[in-house]
């Protein structure tokens, strides 16, 4: 089990490069994530969904993605509540003191999912979640210590050296560590290393003198990690303009969901991909707007319009440019969006932004399934995860045909757009004949699913070159050949 000394230290990226490591090694290898918090979601093969990191993790692995990877998901829906998943399905919201009182209850499905996870496999590699160290935390805790205590898994430690204080970090998780818990850890991991690793030696001298823990590796900047799918709003990133690129924005919302939509869009090397932070103006002169999902649509319809966003989008407009709306910022693009049974906020309905002659209700059964069809006559495939039932004339110009429905809607002069279908711009095809709508004549571009695979491959050789992999076999308790 791989546990960070805080948050953002880089554990899912480092799972990912490990599953993919010893699957190469022909190991049959699964990840694992006890508890995620993160409104990055995938659908899995078997009707749920789990956390995006898990998803690529499984990637890695050359697995299929299931809901048993991350039996709990926590979706935020506000600074102190969120909607809670629990082997793929929604079991309802909670604040943050009712769902720590929850947590007794849910460690038992914890650990019925990390059985059926290690049944067939010959390592399961676990993500921790914040910090090893989180006392305030540790009563009832199942996605650090308090799992690896009920699933008897020894623990490596990652600091991240990028933020500065690394070693502190270290020796300040083993003094708040009580002694049985110490013992479980078998060793750590210096991540993010910039500059000669020569000039860190004394240092993790210090740390196996404080810890008795002994340094596994110090691994140096991996750059590549930015073109691979983000988990949290922490790895927000724009791209550079500049002369002769296609200047996609997204508003960034208050509870902006799946953003990892848009990776293939930013890897594009004649794409300036920006997200656009809260009170600043959506820039004039974009080639197109995409309003992103949302895991509260009418909070951020009302966040949107604070931000005087819904003005820059009718400027934008009239000025001749695009707007393509994904999921929630599908819903927004409509008359009206209404929750009468107060299924993401208080129960209520408030006007859209008017731009697509259609209306949604919150109601029903979540929907959650993976698909596939077709988008300006070009293949698609990826998952629906939204609640909610659109409907409205522009309907009638569906933008995708999925499993032989349609989906979404244009607008009658074809410039604003929309559907509930989430991993889109992963098909090279669509995302070419979207690109030359904005810049006709153009062509080319990357092959994006043969990009991701070429840098989980790249990752495993890092982290072969620079962690001492047998040993991490060896705690796991595997034998080295």
């Amino acid at each position: 089990m791989l546990q960070g000394t805080g948050s953002d230290v880089g554990k899912s990226l480092l799972t990912a490069g490990l599953c993919r490591a010893f699957t190469r090694r022909g190991l049959a290898v699964a990840p694992f994530k006890p508890q995620n918090m993160s409104n990055n979601a995938a659908v899995t093969a078997d009707g749920g969904e789990i956390g995006r990191a898990q998803a690529l993790q499984a990637r890695a692995c050359g697995l299929a993605a299931s809901r048993h990877m991350n039996p709990v998901l926590l979706k935020p829906q506000s600074e102190i509540g969120a909607q809670v998943v629990v082997q793929g399905q929604v079991v309802g919201n909670a604040l943050a003191q009712d769902y720590h009182a929850m947590k007794p209850g849910l460690l038992p499905q914890v650990l019925d999912s990390f059985r059926i996870i290690g049944e067939d496999r010959d390592l399961v590699i676990v993500e921790g979640a914040g910090s090893a160290a989180e006392v305030n935390l540790r009563a009832h805790d199942i996605a650090n210590m308090g799992f690896a205590e009920a699933a008897d898994v020894p623990v490596v430690l990652v600091g991240d050296i990028d933020r500065g204080g690394v070693i502190a970090s270290l020796v300040g998780t083993h003094t708040l560590l009580p002694e049985c818990e110490r013992r479980r850890i078998k060793g750590w991991v210096i991540n993010k290393f910039r500059g000669d690793v020569a000039l860190f030696d004394p240092a993790v001298n210090l740390i196996e003198a404080h810890t008795g823990w002994p340094g596994l590796g110090v691994l140096p900047w991996f750059a590549e990690a930015a073109r691979l799918p983000a988990e949290d709003g922490a790895s927000l990133k724009s791209s550079a303009r500049q002369g002769g690129k296609l200047h996609i924005c997204v508003p960034q919302l208050s509870r902006i969901a799946n953003f990892d939509d848009f990776d293939p869009l930013a890897a594009e090397p004649d794409v300036a991909l920006s997200f656009v932070a809260p009170g600043q103006p959506l820039p004039r002169g974009a080639d197109l707007i995409i309003l992103p999902g949302s895991k509260a649509t009418i909070a951020d319809l009302h966040f949107l319009r604070a931000q005087g966003w819904d003005l820059d989008l009718a400027a934008h407009l009239r000025q001749g440019g695009r707007i393509l709306g994904i999921c929630a910022g599908y819903q927004m693009l409509g008359h009206q969006v209404s929750d009468p049974l107060g299924i993401e906020g208080p129960p209520g309905t408030v006007p859209g932004l008017g731009l697509l002659d259609i209306s949604t209700v919150m109601a029903g059964a979540k929907t959650l399934r993976q698909v596939e069809g077709s988008g300006l006559g070009h293949s698609v495939r990826g998952y629906e995860m939204h609640m909610g039932q659109t409907e409205g004339p522009d309907r009638d110009r569906p933008l995708l045909v999925l499993d032989g429905a349609a989906d979404g809607a244009i607008s009658p002069d074809g410039r604003v757009m929309g559907c509930y279908l989430h991993g889109l711009f992963a098909a090279d095809d669509f995302r070419r004949a979207l690109l030359a709508t904005l810049q006709p004549g153009r062509t080319g571009g990357l092959v994006y699913e043969a990009m991701v695979d070429q840098v989980l491959d790249h990752l495993a050789e890092h982290l072969e070159t620079h962690l001492d992999m047998d040993a991490l076999l060896r705690i796991a308790g595997r034998p080295v050949e």
